[in-house]
């Protein structure tokens, strides 16, 4: 609960897509609103479509767009009333043109619809949208905090590297141009806050915003969800992870190639992927050129309890990724009591720590070492388990995500209606330790 020098803040979330079947940002907008509902706040989350899962306490306010992504043909989506709306008709010319405009448009109707709301909220937090609505807002005198959870710069260079030729590299750059616009918010607005130590650093330097100006506060695991199954029996040789199947950040390529690698020495081995696969993908092609399609399942769209009764069954999960801002899956993963395996790209070595084994992001043959020891070593596998567990609960955990942003809000509201700058009210900068971790307050 509050303190009792605390008030109770009304506070608005903002995520531009927030399903949290559509990535990280709408497991994040999910438990950040229900962990500051729990401390006593109040709590409205705006979102456009695919629309979040929230708590029951917290109100949903829906920001509707074109929905093109989901439209039969977004060539033909647009209707003569849209025309009207420069936000409706950028969003499908853009769409039209290989360019990605949800944050742009999405800050704009939020803008247009604080003129009506912004006087109930004391914080408006958004949520990696980065939107020059957001300016608009901070113009006004509502006080405004954005999470970037990590430079999307870091997308851009794997897609353009891993583009076959120059036409998709061109069309790959054409839908990042969100990009320009994301760096000059990320500059301008006050209150700005990332969620790893790999992220504040690689924001500073993407960004060009000084790196005693980022805040950091970590993400939460919900250990409560997040938990072990003992009913659940373990299948000896299931792997598992959690990948978008055609996003060469997410590195799922290495993680085939190294179950590949290990097919003849454990010939019941089996992928589990939670991600859904792109037909004629690159993912795809790959399956039928290492021979991995009767080795390789693949599930979307499931319920967190499904997730959480398929980490049950796996025996190792790994986080293949070539950069991860924070390591969510990871986090939960190990929340779960899994033995986890991770690459050391960004922010995963923070999270996952000493509890797992950790290897070079990209490197497949590495990969399967470290798959192979765990699958052989039970004694092994069963300390990773409990070490994972006991970790998460140690160190991320939602409620001291939201104990953390609770002193950050009054940081910022104490000193709203002065001039001075972000790095004068937020937060101060985490020390870290020789390894990048966190420096603990007994140490």
């Amino acid at each position: 609960m509050l303190l009792n020098s605390e008030k109770p803040l009304n506070i608005c979330l903002l995520g531009y897509r927030s399903h949290p079947f559509v990535g990280g940002q709408g497991v994040y907008l999910n438990y950040l609103s229900k962990a500051l509902v729990d401390l006593g706040h109040r709590v409205d989350v705006m979102s456009g479509p695919p629309y979040p899962q929230l708590d029951p306490r917290v109100t949903l306010i829906k920001v509707p767009s074109l929905d093109l992504f989901e439209a039969p043909n977004h060539v033909t989506a647009l209707r003569p009333r849209h025309l009207t709306s420069w936000s409706d008709f950028f969003e499908w010319w853009s769409m039209l043109t290989g360019g990605f405009a949800e944050p742009y448009t999405f800050s704009r109707r939020v803008a247009k619809l604080m003129k009506q709301r912004g006087q109930q909220y004391d914080i408006v937090h958004d949520n990696q949208c980065l939107g020059y609505g957001l300016l608009e807002l901070q113009k006004r005198g509502i006080p405004t905090v954005a999470t970037v959870h990590h430079p999307i710069t870091r997308d851009l260079k794997l897609a353009l590297d891993a583009a076959p030729n120059w036409r998709h590299r061109l069309l790959v750059r054409r839908w990042h141009s969100f990009l320009g616009m994301q760096k000059k918010v990320v500059q301008q607005l006050k209150h700005i806050v990332t969620v790893s130590a790999c992220s504040r650093n690689d924001i500073a330097e993407a960004f060009e915003r000084p790196v005693d100006t980022i805040s950091l506060i970590h993400n939460g695991i919900d250990t409560d969800t997040f938990q072990p199954r003992p009913h659940i029996r373990a299948k000896p040789y299931r792997v598992m992870t959690t990948a978008s199947a055609d996003q060469p950040l997410k590195g799922l390529r290495y993680l085939l190639e190294a179950v590949a690698e290990l097919k003849s020495r454990f010939p019941e081995i089996e992928l589990l992927v939670v991600g859904k696969l792109k037909e004629g993908g690159q993912t795809e092609k790959l399956l039928a050129k290492l021979d991995l399609k009767d080795s390789v399942q693949f599930v979307s769209g499931i319920s967190t309890e499904a997730l959480v009764d398929h980490y049950s069954e796996a025996s190792v999960v790994v986080s293949p990724s070539l950069y991860e801002g924070f390591g969510l899956p990871a986090g939960e993963a190990m929340a779960c009591g899994c033995a986890v395996i991770s690459s050391d790209g960004g922010a995963l070595p923070e999270v996952v720590g000493d509890a797992g084994l950790v290897v070079p992001a990209g490197h497949s043959r590495e990969l399967a070492k470290a798959l192979e020891r765990v699958l052989s070593d039970d004694g092994l596998r069963k300390s990773m388990q409990l070490k994972g567990r006991q970790r998460i609960l140690e160190q991320f955990c939602w409620k001291v995500a939201a104990r953390e942003f609770t002193e950050y809000y009054h940081r910022i509201l104490g000193t709203s209606g002065t001039d001075n700058a972000a790095s004068e009210v937020d937060l101060p900068v985490k020390p870290l330790n020789a390894e990048g971790g966190l420096v603990r307050a007994d140490h």
